[in-house]
C-alpha cells in the first residue's frame, strides 16, 4: 500500500475511533436530563485539506456545503478578519474560511480522543480558541490557532465536568481583556463548573461551581460591559445562566461576575421554559408522531444568551432567547422568545415572539441561537422552522434581527432554499426522539452575519452555512461570443431580491487565463457598486489587439463593504474570429436606435443600435413615470453596429422605454416586459 494511502486510512481510522467511543459512552444515554449521543454515524468524515462546495439557488442565492459530520455545530468570525469564519461539527470536523467563500478542513488533533460538543471563540487580537468534550466525559480540552486554524498549538484542559460545555472571549479593551471563559455540568451532576483563562489560553483556573439540585444541560456564558451611573466597564461583567429543576418548567438562574470571573452574585431565577414540542421518553421532541411513525428530532429549551458590548443605544443589554410551546403544554407547538434585562438580570422584560409565521401556534419554530453584533449592537437570532410544512415532518432555517434593542424584530428570512426532513433515520445519530444533535450557531461582526447548520435533506448530517442578511446574485448570461479584434459584449449582474440587505454591493471582475495576445478590457458602463435592490451592474468585455483564440472564463465577485457577504459567478468567453460581432461590426451611413427583440419580452431582449462614428453613448432604461431604473451603456465606443442583451429579470410586468444618446443624436422606444 502507498504512503500516502495508509495516510488517508489513518485519519479516517483516528476520526472514527473519536465518533466510536462517543457512541461508547452510554451511561447516561436514557437520561433525559443528560445531552449525550447515542450511537457512531454511518459514514466517513472528510479528510483535512477538502475544500466546500456553495450550493446556488435558483434565485441566486448561496449556502456552503461544507460536508458532512456529526450536528451541532458552532461558529466565530475573527476579531481581526471580517472575513474569516471558524465552525466546528460533532465530533472534531472543523471548516475556516479567510476571504468568506473558499472553505477548507484542517481538524486539529487534541491529546486525547475528544467526545464532541465542540463550542469556538475569538479574542480581540484575532486568536481562536477552540473547544471540545474529551474522555468518557471528565471535561473539555481547549486548542488554539493564531492563524484561523491552518495550524494548530497544544490542547490544554480548560474545565472538568461530564455534560454541555460552552465559550466565551472577553473582546474589549476592558481590565479583564481577552480572559477566556468556560461552563460546564460538573462530572457529579450536582451543579456547573466555571473556569478562566487570564494568560491567553495557556492555562486555565476552575474559580466557581454553581450548584443545582437537579441540572439540566445548557449552562451558558457571556461577557458584557458594566454600566452604572457615569462608571463603564469594557468586559466589566460576565454573565453565567443556569439550566435546572424539572424539564417541563425549568428555571434560568442568572448570575453576574464583576471581577473578570473570580466570584459572581446570583441577580435572578426565572421560569420561563416549559414545554417544547411532544415529551416521548422523557425528552422533547420536534417532528414525533405515533401515526404515522415518526421517531422526531430531540431538543429542548436551551437558555442562549448575549450582551451588546456596542457603543450604540443599548449597549449592556442582556438578551435571552429560548422557546416554548404556545400553549404551555404538551403535543402543543413551540414558538421562539426573546427578553432583555437592563439591571444586570435582575428583571427581564415581557417576552417578544420572534417568529412571524400568520398562525404562530400552527408550525414549530426551535433551536433558536443568539448572537448581538459588537459594532453595532444588532441582535441576531436563528432557528428552525416549519412554517412551508403542514404536516410538522420537514424543517427550514430562518432567520431575523432587531435594531431596537429586542423589543421588535424584522420580517422573518428563509435561509434554506428548500424544506428537509426532520427525521433523519439513516442520520446513524440514534435514540427515541433522535439525537441530530442540540444545538447550533450564529455570528456576526460589523455587517452580515454568518449561520451554521445541519441540514437532514440528504437523511444524514450535512453541514452547512449561509449569510444573512444577503443578497442574490445571478449573471444574464452564462456563455458568450467575442471577436479577437473587435467589439464587445455586455454581461448583466443583477441582484434580483435581497434579505434584509440594505449596504453597498461592489463588483469586480477579471478574465482568466491572460491570452497570448491580445487583452480583455473590462468595464462598467454605470458603475461598479449598486445602492439600489433590485438592480443591475452591466459588465463590458471587450477584446483589443487579436485575443487569442480559445475559451476563457470570466468570474464576477460581489461583497459588501467589508468584504462579507461575498458571491462569486462565472461565465464562459469563447473567443473566435468567426464570430460576427455583436459590437462594431459593419459599415453604417446614418445614426439609429432598432426596435427590441423580442417584444414583448420575458427576461431578456436585444437592443441594437447604429453609429455613425466613434461616439459617447449612453443607453438608458425608463419606467412608464419617467423615473430611471437602469443605465446599461455610458462610454464611448466605435461606429458601426452594435447590440447589447439587457435583463429585466428584477423588474415588475410593464411598460418601459429606452433612450439613446450619441452626440446630438438622440432616440426613445418603448418595449414591453410580460411576466
Amino acid at each position: 500500500m502507498k504512503h500516502f494511502e495508509k495516510f488517508i486510512l489513518l485519519i479516517f481510522a483516528v476520526a472514527l475511533t473519536g465518533l466510536v467511543f462517543q457512541a461508547q459512552n452510554f451511561m447516561n444515554n436514557g437520561n433525559p436530563n443528560v445531552d449525550h449521543i447515542y450511537m457512531v454515524p454511518n459514514f466517513t468524515p472528510s479528510p483535512n485539506g477538502v475544500m466546500a462546495a456553495p450550493v446556488t439557488s435558483v434565485d441566486g442565492y448561496d449556502v456552503f456545503s461544507l460536508g458532512t459530520d456529526f450536528a451541532e455545530p458552532h461558529i466565530s468570525v475573527s476579531m481581526q478578519n471580517s472575513a474569516g469564519f471558524f465552525s466546528a461539527y460533532n465530533t472534531n470536523g472543523t471548516h475556516r474560511t479567510i476571504n468568506g467563500w473558499d472553505w477548507f478542513i484542517n481538524n486539529p488533533s487534541f491529546p486525547v480522543t475528544m467526545h464532541g460538543d465542540p463550542v469556538t471563540a475569538y479574542d480581540s487580537l484575532g486568536n481562536l480558541f477552540y473547544e471540545n468534550m474529551y474522555g468518557s466525559i471528565s471535561g473539555c480540552y481547549v486548542i488554539k490557532s493564531t492563524n484561523n486554524a491552518q495550524s494548530w498549538g497544544t490542547g490544554v484542559i480548560a474545565i472538568s465536568g461530564g455534560d454541555k460545555n460552552w465559550i466565551a472571549c472577553d473582546q474589549t479593551g476592558g481590565p479583564n481583556a481577552n480572559y477566556i471563559y468556560t461552563t460546564m455540568t460538573n462530572t457529579a451532576f450536582s451543579g456547573a463548573n466555571f473556569a478562566r483563562s487570564t494568560d491567553h489560553g495557556a492555562t486555565f483556573t476552575q474559580t466557581n461551581t454553581f450548584s443545582l439540585s437537579t441540572p439540566l444541560p445548557g449552562t451558558m456564558v457571556a461577557v458584557g460591559p458594566y454600566i452604572s451611573g457615569t462608571t463603564d466597564i469594557p468586559g466589566g461583567c460576565v454573565y453565567v445562566v443556569t439550566h435546572s429543576g424539572n424539564a417541563t418548567a425549568a428555571t434560568y438562574t442568572f448570575h453576574r461576575s464583576t471581577d473578570g470571573g473570580l466570584s459572581f452574585t446570583q441577580m435572578s431565577a426565572q421560569q420561563f421554559a416549559g414545554y417544547v414540542g411532544t415529551i416521548s421518553n422523557g425528552r422533547f421532541a420536534i417532528g414525533y408522531s405515533s401515526s404515522p411513525a415518526r421517531v422526531g428530532m430531540r431538543t429542548r429549551p436551551y437558555p442562549m444568551i448575549a450582551s451588546d458590548n456596542s457603543y450604540g443605544p443599548y449597549r449592556g443589554r442582556l438578551y435571552l432567547a429560548y422557546c416554548i410551546n404556545q400553549p404551555n403544554a404538551d403535543l402543543n407547538k413551540p414558538d421562539i422568545f426573546s427578553r432583555y434585562s437592563t439591571d444586570g438580570g435582575v428583571t427581564w422584560s415581557s417576552p417578544s415572539i420572534v417568529n412571524d409565521d400568520p398562525n404562530t401556534t400552527a408550525n414549530h419554530q426551535w433551536f433558536p441561537a443568539i448572537w448581538c453584533d459588537k459594532k453595532n449592537g444588532r441582535l441576531y437570532i436563528k432557528w428552525y422552522d416549519t412554517r412551508n410544512c403542514p404536516t410538522s415532518d420537514s424543517t427550514d432555517v430562518y432567520a431575523t434581527y432587531s435594531d431596537d434593542g429586542g423589543q421588535t424584530f424584522k420580517t422573518n428570512q428563509r435561509i434554506t432554499p428548500k424544506v428537509f426532513k426532520i427525521d433523519a433515520p439513516n442520520s446513524g445519530g440514534g435514540g427515541t426522539p433522535r439525537y441530530q444533535g442540540d444545538y447550533d450557531a450564529i455570528t456576526s461582526y460589523g455587517k452580515s452575519a454568518m449561520l451554521a447548520y445541519t441540514d437532514f435533506t440528504n437523511g444524514g448530517f450535512g453541514s452547512y452555512s449561509a449569510y444573512f442578511p444577503d443578497y442574490a446574485m445571478q449573471l444574464s448570461k452564462t456563455v458568450d461570443s467575442l471577436n479577437p479584434n473587435v467589439g464587445g459584449k455586455i454581461i448583466n449582474m443583477n441582484t434580483p431580491s435581497v434579505k434584509l440587505y440594505s449596504d453597498t454591493v461592489i463588483v469586480s471582475s477579471a478574465v482568466t487565463p491572460v491570452p497570448t495576445t491580445g487583452n480583455f478590457t473590462i468595464t462598467y458602463p454605470s458603475g461598479y457598486k449598486l445602492t439600489n435592490f433590485p438592480g443591475v451592474v452591466p459588465i463590458r468585455v471587450a477584446c483589443t489587439g487579436g485575443v487569442t483564440e480559445g475559451v476563457y472564463t470570466l468570474t464576477v465577485t460581489s461583497n459588501g463593504p467589508n468584504g462579507t457577504p461575498i458571491h462569486v459567478r462565472t461565465a464562459s468567453l469563447v473567443v473566435s474570429s468567426s464570430v460576427s460581432v455583436s459590437g462594431n461590426a459593419g459599415v453604417v451611413n446614418e445614426y439609429k436606435l432598432y426596435q427590441n427583440f423580442p417584444n414583448p419580452f420575458n427576461p431578456l431582449t436585444k437592443i441594437s443600435f447604429n453609429l455613425l462614428k466613434q461616439s459617447n453613448v449612453k443607453l438608458t432604461i425608463y419606467d412608464i413615470t419617467g423615473k430611471e431604473i437602469s443605465s446599461v451603456i455610458d462610454e464611448k465606443l466605435d461606429g458601426g453596429m452594435h447590440d447589447i442583451s439587457f435583463d429585466a429579470g428584477y423588474l415588475s410586468t410593464g411598460v418601459y422605454f429606452y433612450k439613446i444618446e450619441a452626440g446630438d443624436f438622440k432616440d426613445i422606444k418603448k418595449m414591453i416586459l410580460l411576466k
